[in-house]
């Protein structure tokens, strides 16, 4: 049985609908995140796409000032349809050298939700706290879910098979009900996520909430090549390949972009956690621009349109699949 937000810290209850899109690489800027927070769910982007020049002020800086104001704007002029609140992923592993600045600009904008990846640390956990920040850490397995929630993370991001870009091979239902048998926080659920009856199924399994990406590549306000929308609304579930060559994380990417950078995508080499690279070195930027992410659940994306669209779609999948239940089992 799906449960209700009434356990869900502040910042996660009240939503529209039980969704948190995801933060993407490159794509996710201040103009998509306002309209994913307009629409009722929470919008989030990755600290580290914020980049300046060098001798330029920070522009995470400028982007949180940005998205604060307008929300603001938007919660006065419309005080009976709030905007719901948003979040920034930091990267936590040892090659962001950009965490510590990032950090504290966070810290002094008053983040709401801290979505932290790729390593559990106290000292993040602390920060966000100390502003009334609410942490969701994303993992792939139970043992590191473990771990998080030690580490004083508040809540969790599943990350299960099917998940655009970096991405575990576990099933959901496994993921969601081992952590389930320890863990009675929040859980956002990751990995096709990209249909209303989709998310009612991961409310159904025990999250309490969906988290989806790729749906929003495809939208107006996404900073991605139209080429990329393009292939998102063409391609569907056989269309991806999972592969830790790009950036030395397992991650589900598009076979057509690939091919497009002349490689084979059913016979890719692997790469370790060593080849890390989340566009700080400027030497290797382009396997991020020309290599698209994306999970499985893209076959239900048939049209580039506003994000407010992907949220309207969703929720009345989502609304509809209900009443479709309830009747039956009524």
């Amino acid at each position: 049985m799906a449960r209700t937000d009434s356990h869900l810290p502040a910042a996660l209850r009240g939503l529209r609908i039980p969704l948190i899109a995801a933060p993407l690489f490159i794509i996710s800027v201040p103009k998509l995140v306002i309209a994913q927070c307009k629409a009722g769910i929470v919008g989030s982007f990755p600290a580290l796409n914020a980049r300046e020049a060098e001798g330029e002020p920070p522009l995470l800086e400028a982007w949180l000032t940005e998205i604060r104001e307008e929300l603001d704007r938007h919660n006065q002029a419309n005080p009976d349809r709030p905007a719901a609140p948003f979040a920034v992923n930091q990267i936590v592993h040892r090659s962001n050298g950009r965490m510590d600045r990032d950090l504290e600009i966070c810290v002094r904008h008053k983040v709401p939700i801290w979505i932290t990846s790729l390593g559990a640390r106290v000292e993040v956990n602390e920060a966000a706290h100390s502003v009334g920040g609410v942490v969701l850490h994303d993992i792939i397995n139970n043992s590191f879910a473990r771990k998080a929630i030690e580490k004083g993370a508040d809540g969790l991001v599943a990350v299960a098979a099917g998940a655009g870009g970096h991405a575990g091979q576990q099933s959901p239902l496994a993921l969601v009900r081992e952590i389930r048998e320890w863990f009675d926080g929040p859980i956002a659920l990751s990995g096709a996520i990209a249909t209303g009856e989709a998310l009612l199924a991961a409310r159904a399994v025990g999250a309490d909430l969906g988290y989806t990406g790729s749906p929003f590549i495809a939208t107006q306000e996404a900073n991605a090549d139209q080429a990329y929308k393009d292939m998102i609304v063409g391609s569907g579930a056989e269309d991806i390949v999972y592969s830790s060559l790009f950036t030395g994380v397992w991650g589900n990417y598009l076979k057509g972009s690939v091919k497009a950078a002349g490689m084979d995508p059913d016979n890719l080499p692997t790469a370790d956690s060593s080849s890390m690279n989340f566009g700080q070195d400027r030497e290797k930027p382009k396997a991020w621009k020309t290599i698209w992410g994306s999970g499985q659940g893209i076959g239900a994306i048939k049209s580039v349109g506003p994000a407010g669209a992907i949220v309207d779609r969703i929720e009345a999948e989502y609304l509809a699949a209900g009443r479709a239940l309830a009747a039956e089992f009524s």
